[in-house]
């Protein structure tokens, strides 16, 4: 008779527990947070920064003026370790374009820039005297369920 009560009780509970897997998550996936990592090479600290301070910003406050990004910061490691990057560029969007929409936002971004993929690639080569990419993330944040 206990045996019975038991595997009652224990059926019971199963059932009431059920609805609890099929809840809500307490989050939803928020905005993406791209992260580059930069190791700035001796004695071009002042250059680099001058480069972010006038082009890099230039460029992502045009696209944030356009919607495509929500905000960027540069980010520097106070406390940087060997081999750690000495600064972090954050772009912060609200989500990926699609294929179609990120063609048509480079076209926009080459004409504000006064630029080309050639020019911008050969740009971007010079850039290694200066600096380091030790890596990038693509994070996504997750923000409380509404």
């Amino acid at each position: 008779m206990n045996r019975m009560i038991a595997a009652a009780a224990l059926a019971a509970t199963l059932i009431l527990a059920a609805p609890a897997g099929a809840q809500k998550r307490s989050y939803e996936p928020g905005p993406l947070w791209d992260v580059s990592m930069i190791k700035v090479e001796d004695g071009q600290f002042e250059n680099y920064m001058d480069f972010l301070n006038r082009q890099w910003r230039d460029n992502q406050a045009f696209a944030k003026s356009q919607g495509w990004l929500l905000d960027y910061y540069i980010l520097g490691n106070e406390y940087a370790r060997a081999d750690e990057p000495d600064l972090y560029l954050v772009t912060r969007y609200m989500d990926y374009p699609s294929t179609a929409e990120a063609k048509r936002r480079d076209a926009i971004m080459l004409e504000h820039m006064k630029s080309d993929p050639h020019r911008l690639d050969q740009e971007s080569g010079a850039r290694v005297k200066m600096r380091t990419l030790k890596g990038s993330m693509m994070l996504r944040e997750l923000v409380p369920a509404r």
